[in-house]
């Protein structure tokens, strides 16, 4: 176990926030994870999944990390648990990569925060990782267990295409749950028009929230995507 100090708002006490590493029981082997440890008292845990394997996505991409920052940091007031893992065949994860059966991967990291921490969860994801959590909280023909302890979703850079492929989210009609569409207006997968069609057709309750000037990967645009997604978060699980 690491820890990192850091300080409190008022900068007069160190705090320790611990990093973990741990492994999971994928479906196609174990899967490399890191748990940023959280408050006692968190009402929730979270799960963040990462960007295309293909493209160079881990879970220590520059986005992935930010998000968690909101979730866990001091700084963000939330202190969550938060956990993050290697999709199959990513990183030191078993397996191949698929580019749908991945949805199984986060079907199994929300059991096994959901089996560690017994509280409701709000998943994460970023491009591909994003689709995967859809997916996998979402579409009805996944596993249904994966979606009975989850509280709101939150999806940052949502493709809709990219890798040769085009992305569909028809389940997202029938998705109750709480959902974040959290995008860049200049992101080269998702054009904002499309995007929009897409958040229009998802049930609700559901944001859509595009950030000025930012590409798929808000380049430069770190920290406003970090303040909508606090946001966000705060109005919806607070």
């Amino acid at each position: 176990m690491t820890s990192v100090p850091t300080l409190t708002a008022a900068g007069s006490r160190p705090e320790k926030a611990a990093l973990r590493a741990v492994t999971l029981e994928g479906p196609t082997g174990r899967l490399e994870a890191l748990l940023n440890e959280g408050s006692e008292e968190a009402p929730y845990a979270a799960l963040v999944c990462h960007p295309h394997p293909l493209g160079g996505g881990t879970m220590h991409n520059k986005v992935a990390y930010h998000a968690m920052k909101v979730l866990n940091a001091p700084e963000w007031d939330l202190r969550w648990p938060v956990l993050r893992f290697n999709f199959r065949g990513t990183g030191l994860s078993e397996g191949k990569h698929h580019g749908m059966a991945e949805s199984a991967d986060v079907v199994a990291a929300l059991s096994w925060l959901e089996g560690q921490f017994k509280k409701p969860v709000v998943a994460v994801g970023f491009s591909f990782g994003a689709a995967m959590a859809l997916t996998a909280c979402c579409d009805g023909h996944s596993d249904g267990s994966s979606r009975a302890n989850i509280r709101a979703l939150a999806a940052l850079g949502l493709p809709i295409h990219g890798f040769g492929a085009r992305f569909h989210y028809r389940y997202l009609s029938g998705c109750t749950l709480s959902k974040l569409f959290l995008s860049g207006d200049r992101d080269e997968f998702a054009p904002a028009a499309e995007l929009k069609q897409l958040a229009d057709a998802a049930a609700d309750p559901k944001q859509m929230v595009l950030i000025p000037g930012a590409d798929h990967s808000f380049s430069g645009r770190l920290d406003a995507m970090q303040r909508a997604l606090s946001g966000w978060l705060k109005e919806q699980v607070q």
